[in-house]
């Protein structure tokens, strides 16, 4: 089966209850989303994150999604990789999808390194037979040697973030998605880190990247979407974005 990616007007709220539209805490909301809340009913506000959002994308793209904090590109990856549901709008996408977003979540410092990639590699669908398997090459990434099997309060940020990336890129991706290119620990790792985001988007056949940096967009993909409050302002290939950018 050939990976896809296909959306079609694809809205998605997140509901706010019990603020009051004449509110002060209700105007202050409003003004921090640029302007996105929608009444409904007397108790029920809700925020437009994406706004009829239609996107199709086939094996061989790399889709750069580019715009400020709070422009929608987090949402638009979440609607991607499962995570939520729109509010309304269709979602068809076919292939094996390896999602980093959030990658720390699900952490729980009181367990050892070990239990937390057996936990992390359970929520990225990985089957027990996959986890015996791929468990030795994820603790030798890691490079955490005996710490492993310490309790994660005792690793420092570095430690934690080497962690959670050995077991993320551990997937066989068609489909990856990627919220920024995700850094981790110190200097040699880092290095190793870039090599196998590399190596990955390289085997990928789907590849959706939200970023700030328009070298990096430049560099990796071959269509960018830039946003703002939750709207697409503009979808295409890289050279007619950045033929755009240019005569800005």
């Amino acid at each position: 089966m050939n990976s896809s990616i296909e959306l079609t007007d694809v809205t998605l709220d997140y509901n706010l209850y019990s603020v009051r539209a004449q509110s002060l805490r209700n105007t202050v909301l409003n003004m921090a989303v640029g302007g996105r809340l929608i009444q409904e009913g007397k108790d029920v506000t809700y925020v437009r994150a994406l706004s009829n959002v239609s996107l199709k994308l086939q094996e061989g793209d790399r889709l750069a999604v580019i715009g400020h904090n709070g422009s929608g590109k987090t949402s638009l990856l979440k609607i991607l990789a499962g995570i939520y549901s729109p509010t309304s709008g269709k979602v068809d996408v076919r292939g094996r999808i390896s999602s980093m977003i959030s990658i720390s979540v699900g952490l729980d410092i009181e367990a050892s390194g070990l239990e937390n990639i057996r936990n992390l590699a359970m929520m990225q669908m990985m089957s027990d037979r996959e986890i015996k398997k791929r468990l030795p090459s994820i603790v030798e990434f890691s490079g955490l040697g005996a710490f492993v099997h310490m309790p994660l309060k005792t690793y420092s940020a570095g430690m934690a973030a080497r962690l959670t990336f050995s077991v993320a890129t551990q997937m066989d991706a068609e489909i990856l998605i990627m919220d920024e290119w995700i850094s981790a620990g110190d200097a040699d790792f880092q290095k190793r880190a870039a090599d196998r985001l590399n190596s990955m988007v390289d085997s990928a056949k789907i590849v959706v990247l939200a970023t700030h940096d328009y070298q990096l967009a430049a560099k990796v993909c071959n269509k960018v979407m830039t946003m703002e409050s939750g709207v697409p302002t503009f979808l295409g290939t890289t050279e007619e974005w950045l033929e755009r950018s240019s005569a800005a």
